[in-house]
């Protein structure tokens, strides 16, 4: 029990700003630290609705109630991910050799493409945010759950593009039958909570989920031969604003 205890608080120190009491980082701790990733999600969910209700309840615009949309996450992260991304960003745009990307990802040095496509990001995500009705921020906020138990189901799948990395260290540290097993849950519990609020924007979101979770496996292997951190920092950012966007436009639609 205390393995597991201090899975959970690795787990939140590991991926989040959020403070915790200190544990022990040795493998054994590791074991099940995946297993509790997307109640990260979950945390920054609940962050979201609040906030949409704090906002209005001070009378803020659409603009400012959305900033604080999207600046949340990185908040609560540091923005971990957010770095995976724009790593991501850099080695793809490099359009060099599979290796010669893979070690672009570990260049601590943020390249053109980075500042780019990461100003492209904040803007489309602000645009996103802007339109959409606080009444579904419920919904979204399942989707930063949902995209972090997808994240660790591919960390326990997919094939590592460096063995010697943090991310093959994580999943050799894991049980993977408990963590599948975990991760069914989350994955279960994310797609009955959608269905629960609203079946339609359900089927929007795990159509969304599915499709970028395809384009995260074909990229990484094509690309880069297996996944790394960075790459799941990459899939979750897309996965999140991916699935804001196309429940943007469906709540047009469905008016």
């Amino acid at each position: 029990m205390k393995r597991v205890w201090n899975s959970f608080l690795i787990s939140f120190a590991m991926y989040s700003r959020i403070p915790v009491p200190r544990a022990d980082w040795e493998k054994e701790n590791m074991k099940y630290m995946m297993c509790f990733f997307p109640a990260i999600g979950a945390v920054i969910g609940l962050l979201l609705c609040a906030w949409g209700y704090l906002a209005a309840w001070l009378g803020f615009g659409d603009l400012m109630r959305a900033a604080g949309c999207v600046l949340l996450p990185v908040i609560v992260t540091g923005g971990i991910h957010l770095d995976g991304f724009l790593d991501t960003m850099d080695a793809l745009s490099s359009h060099q050799p599979q290796e010669r990307k893979v070690e672009i990802l570990k260049d601590s040095h943020a390249g053109a493409f980075a500042v780019i496509m990461g100003c492209a990001y904040f803007t489309l995500a602000l645009g996103a945010w802007t339109e959409l009705d606080m009444q579904l921020y419920p919904v979204l906020g399942v989707v930063f759950v949902l995209s972090r138990a997808l994240s660790a189901l591919a960390l326990s799948v997919f094939p590592k593009a460096n063995k010697k990395g943090s991310l093959a260290l994580f999943s050799d540290a894991a049980q993977k039958k408990v963590l599948l097993v975990s991760l069914a849950v989350w994955i279960i519990g994310c797609a009955g909570l959608l269905a629960c609020m609203d079946w339609r924007y359900a089927l929007i979101i795990l159509a969304t989920a599915a499709v970028v979770f395809w384009y995260y496996h074909h990229m990484a292997m094509k690309e880069f031969g297996g996944t790394t951190g960075d790459i799941a920092g990459f899939f979750l950012q897309v996965m999140e604003l991916a699935c804001a966007c196309t429940v943007m436009i469906a709540q047009f639609l469905l008016r």
